[in-house]
C-alpha cells in the first residue's frame, strides 16, 4: 500500500520520552493500556495535561529504571505514541558532553546523529514486506529543534543550538580512547539511547526532538575522573526541576503545523497501515 497521512484536523497530543532521572512528568496522570506489533511499551502511556497541552508520557526506561538501554522496546514505545494520536515527540535524555565548553546543566539541541549501535531491532519493517528505505539526512524535527532553541531557559541551564548525538551500545561508558574517537569524528555529546529511537520516529512519520542535558563530561574529556551512573543521575536531579520547566515552555510554544517529518513515508510501499 502506497502512503499518505493527512494532517489531522486537531490538534495532535504532544509525545513525552522519559530519559534517566525523569520517570513522571503529567499533572493529571492517566494510564492507558496500548497493544503494539512489538509487545509491551516500556510502562503503559500516560495521558494528561502539560505546558497546557494534551501529553502522552513514557518512561523510556521504565518508571523504575528496569530497562537497560539495548533492552528498551524503542519500537512499542513510539508505535504506542503514534497509536494515540502524537505526531509530535519530545525526548530529553541525559547524555555526556564530549567537548570541554559542554559542562553540566548544559542542553544541547542536536542536528545530527552518529549511530554505533549494534544488535537493536532498528525498523518496525523488519521482515515484514517489501524493504522500506527511510531518509534520514537530517535526523531531528526542523520544527521541534526552532521551537526548543527559542524556549527561554531558566537558570542555571544553558541552550545550545546543533550539535551531534554519538550514540553508544551501553550499559557500560566509554573509555577514554572511544571518547576521544567519538569527539575526533566530530560529536557534541554522547548518549545510549539516541538510536533507534530518533530513526524509528522518522519510519513511523513523526517529528522527533531530542533535548540533551549534559551531566558530566565524558571520559575523554576530563582525565582526572571517570564517569559514573550515580553522578550522572545525581547530575539529573539536581537539574531535573529546571529541565520540566524549560519542557513545558516548549510544549507550550510547539506548533502542530504540518512538516517534513510527516512526510517520511510518502509514496513508499509500506506492508502494513500505520496506526
Amino acid at each position: 500500500m502506497s502512503a499518505s497521512h493527512p494532517t489531522p484536523a486537531a490538534e495532535s497530543p504532544i509525545g513525552i520520552i522519559g530519559g534517566s532521572g525523569l520517570y513522571s512528568l503529567l499533572d493529571d496522570p492517566q494510564e492507558v493500556e496500548v497493544e503494539t506489533p512489538f509487545g509491551f511499551p516500556s510502562e503503559n502511556p500516560q495521558r494528561g495535561t502539560f505546558g497546557g497541552k494534551d501529553v502522552v508520557f513514557i518512561p523510556r526506561h521504565g518508571a523504575d529504571h528496569r530497562f537497560p538501554p539495548a533492552r528498551i522496546n524503542y519500537r512499542a514505545n513510539l508505535w504506542a505514541l503514534r497509536a494515540l494520536g502524537v505526531r509530535r515527540v519530545l525526548a530529553p535524555a541525559a547524555v555526556g558532553g564530549l567537548t570541554p565548553e559542554l559542562g553540566p546543566g548544559s542542553v544541547v539541541v542536536p542536528d545530527q546523529l552518529i549511530d554505533h549501535t549494534w544488535g537493536r531491532a532498528h525498523t518496525v519493517y523488519d521482515g515484514l514486506g517489501p524493504v522500506v528505505h527511510v531518509g534520514f539526512a537530517d535526523p531531528y524535527c526542523p520544527t521541534g529543534r526552532a521551537t526548543a532553541v527559542a524556549a527561554p531557559v531558566p537558570e542555571p541551564l544553558t541552550m545550545v543550538d546543533g550539535g551531534t548525538m554519538v550514540v553508544i551500545q551501553g550499559p557500560r561508558f566509554s573509555t577514554r580512547a572511544e571518547s576521544r574517537r567519538n569527539a575526533r569524528e566530530g560529536g557534541t555529546v554522547v548518549g545510549m539511547t539516541g538510536a533507534p529511537e530518533a530513526g524509528i520516529a522518522r519510519e513511523l512519520a513523526m517529528c522527533f526532538t531530542t533535548l540533551a542535558l549534559v551531566t558530566d563530561s565524558d571520559a575523554g574529556v576530563d582525565a582526572t575522573t571517570a564517569v559514573s551512573h550515580a553522578g550522572v543521575l545525581e547530575a539529573f536531579a539536581q537539574n531535573v526541576e529546571h529541565l520540566g520547566t524549560l519542557l513545558a515552555d516548549v510544549v507550550s510554544a510547539l506548533p502542530d503545523t504540518d512538516c517534513t517529518c510527516r512526510h517520511a513515508v510518502d509514496g513508499l510501499t509500506l506492508p502494513f497501515e500505520l496506526p
